[in-house]
């Protein structure tokens, strides 16, 4: 079995937050409370996380 050289290689934390805002980021998830089989809390995540400069303006600005 051969492994990727890939593999192992380690990435700082500052450049792995840099690649990511750079291209955007999409973070989704759902949480469920529930106890004896009934549902109490439900709570759906969806967020954006993008880095804005003169290229990439940010959507709440006013045109």
């Amino acid at each position: 079995m051969t492994t990727s050289p890939l593999a192992h290689r380690q990435i700082a934390l500052v450049d792995l937050l840099d690649r990511l805002l750079a291209g955007g980021v999409v973070i989704t998830g759902d949480l469920t409370l529930r106890i004896a089989d009934v549902d109490l809390v439900r709570i759906d995540l969806r967020a954006l996380i993008s880095s804005v400069n003169e290229n990439v303006p940010s959507p709440w600005e006013e045109p």
